[in-house]
């Protein structure tokens, strides 16, 4: 195996708490309130603009300018645990590692940064890159097109079900971690694990 692809809100980092606060906030003030089931249930693992559009039906720019601002405010380093840190900076020694996020660059970099893990970090591609966001394999093809990699030659982690249907339709072996969605959300995946640890890092690598 020559590559790892993390998904970045939800299983890097695990944010998926502050993420449905935000749009709890920015969906009450547009009338259209939303509970931590429904967001769980039937919007975490969209892109952004995917969500803002699939509650409100509609796009609307402005709300999401102000969901990247608060998400600035409220995330930092702290979401990324130690044992994510050690198994990003363990998977480094190894191969390229790579994230692939449908949330803006402006949010994942300074997380990144503040957790100490950006230099173990070959590539990232972000909202800011795709035009079709995850189910969509877009991002995944388009981090193995930077990396040189084959589908074949590199494994994904995902938390969420649009995620999975992403990496597997990129062609990538992928594990679901359950830091988001119980196991029966993440069937499609090749395997389920807790959360990124240095023991799945290990065990991905052992495939090689």
């Amino acid at each position: 195996m020559r590559a790892l692809l993390l998904d970045f809100n939800g299983t890097l980092s695990e944010d998926e708490p502050i993420l449905c606060r935000i749009f709890q906030e920015l969906f009450e003030q547009a009338g259209r309130p939303l509970t931590e089931e429904e967001y769980y249930t039937g919007l975490a693992g969209y892109s952004d603009r995917e969500i803002v559009q699939m509650w409100l039906g509609r796009d609307e720019p402005a709300v999401l300018d102000r969901k990247s601002a608060r998400y600035r405010e409220l995330a930092d380093g702290s979401t990324v645990s130690d044992t994510a840190r050690a198994a990003v900076r363990y998977a480094a020694e190894h191969l390229a590692v790579g994230v692939v996020s449908g949330s803006a660059r402006a949010e994942i970099q300074p997380v990144l940064e503040a957790a100490g893990v950006v230099e173990s970090i070959t590539v990232v591609v972000s909202a800011d890159d795709i035009r079709r966001s995850k189910p969509d394999p877009e991002g995944y093809l388009i981090a193995l097109h930077l990396l040189g990699v084959a589908a074949g030659e590199a494994a994904a982690v995902e938390d969420s079900e649009a995620g999975v249907a992403a990496a597997k339709a990129a062609g990538l072996y992928c594990v679901g971690v359950t830091t988001t969605q119980p196991p029966e959300r993440l069937a499609a995946a090749d395997e389920i694990a807790r959360r990124v640890d240095r023991d799945l890092i290990a065990r991905l690598l052992s495939r090689s």
